[in-house]
């Protein structure tokens, strides 16, 4: 069988549930069908808080820059597109 993938949201749904609604790792692990060790490691990576981890705060950096960068690009693409489609609204009869 192939490896799983968990969308960050369905990491963050069990992490809640061992820290704010009193499960148990195992018991949580189990009632969700994955590994303990698998929600160990969530854990570890999205405290109580929400804020990442020390060491994760590069990527988030990192994540932040090119989100902008997208959003820059993509602000330049629909401003070109406005005035093209102003452009061709004049020429049609």
């Amino acid at each position: 069988m192939g490896r799983r993938k968990f969308s960050r949201e369905f990491k963050i749904s069990a992490v809640s549930l061992v820290q704010q609604q009193g499960y148990s790792v195992a018991e949580a692990a189990k009632s969700l069908g994955i590994d303990a060790t698998s929600l160990r490691g969530w854990l570890k990576r999205f405290p109580a808080d929400g804020a990442p981890p020390a060491n994760q705060g590069e990527s988030v950096q990192a994540e932040l820059r090119r989100l902008r960068e997208e959003v820059r690009r993509l602000t330049m693409e629909r401003e070109i597109l406005k005035k093209a489609t102003a452009f061709f609204a004049k020429e049609s009869p």
